[in-house]
């Protein structure tokens, strides 16, 4: 081995510890403007390819990585809105669950982003998205999200600004106590074990939403469904299947529930609490987004 080919070797090695380095904050960003922790791994993986192949001048490549997973998520973002268009039932994204109590629960509750904030973004178009995402969650400066949207760094400001008045119009503030939560999510688990709907109503906002996602196929590819009363008619017919199943898991940063085995997960059940009441109940229920949580509860 020649010394040229030596150097290519160490400045590969240098690249991919860097690339490293920056993957948490990479995974982070991805999985913010696709819902998808699959999707935000593919996207990293594009990254450093692209990467590997040309890397920037300089030793800070943060902006340079920032800049270019941001092309590559606006570029899936703006692939899947036509299939999107072809779903049935409602969309949720592909939720982040750790048991409570692990190493996984602390990663999980420090870059928490919650279900429904997540349907929220899903709203938005993909350069709002990736606007809102950048300088509102990870302060990144609009000169550098501009070239991105290829926008002046004023019309990435108004972007920006539209995602924000949209997601605080749209969005329910969660109780910041983890424990409020934890108990209202605890007493709904019960009351559903038990089948005792009285209980289950007191604890739903008059306005809650419950959102199921079956993959846009079957019984679980349902719309939206709105009211405490209406709710709890649905869950009326399926709780007492389903609720002696569930368990405690870290949903998304907030306390929510793994229905299944362990190795046999059927859904995931996220919870937005307000004011002490449940105001959204997330249930993803399609195989394909249940994988990696398959993989993570098998004993």
């Amino acid at each position: 081995m020649n010394e040229h080919e030596d150097r290519g070797i160490e400045t590969r090695s240098v690249l991919a510890g860097e690339f490293e380095r920056h993957r948490p904050y990479l995974r982070s960003v991805a999985y913010r403007m696709l819902g998808s922790l699959s999707e935000a791994e593919d996207a990293l993986q594009e990254c450093w390819l692209r990467l590997d192949r040309r890397p920037p001048a300089g030793d800070d490549i943060r902006p340079w990585l920032t800049t270019v997973v941001g092309r590559i998520c606006l570029d899936m973002l703006r692939a899947r809105r036509s299939r999107r268009e072809e779903y049935a039932g409602s969309w949720l994204p592909e939720p982040e669950v750790a048991a409570p109590g692990t190493p996984e629960d602390q990663a999980v509750l420090a870059d928490a982003v919650g279900l429904a904030m997540l349907v929220v973004l899903e709203t938005l178009t993909p350069s709002e998205r990736l606007a809102f995402v950048l300088h509102d969650v990870f302060a990144v400066p609009f000169d550098e999200i501009a070239p991105i949207v290829d926008r002046s760094p004023d019309a990435a400001r108004q972007l920006a600004s539209r995602a924000r008045r949209r997601i605080q119009d749209a969005r329910a503030k969660p109780d910041a106590d983890f424990e409020v939560q934890q108990r209202v999510v605890d007493a709904f688990l019960a009351a559903a074990r038990s089948g005792d709907f009285e209980a289950l109503l007191s604890l739903l906002d008059p306005e809650v939403v419950l959102r199921t996602d079956g993959g846009g196929r079957g019984p679980l590819a349902r719309s939206p469904v709105v009211g405490a009363t209406e709710v709890v008619t649905v869950l009326r017919s399926r709780a007492r299947t389903f609720a002696p199943l569930g368990r405690p898991a870290i949903v998304n940063g907030s306390p929510g529930v793994i229905v299944g085995k362990p190795g046999a997960v059927v859904a995931v059940v996220g919870f937005t609490v307000a004011g002490g009441r449940i105001q959204e109940i997330d249930i993803v229920g399609d195989p394909a987004k249940l994988r990696g949580v398959e993989a993570t509860q098998a004993t």
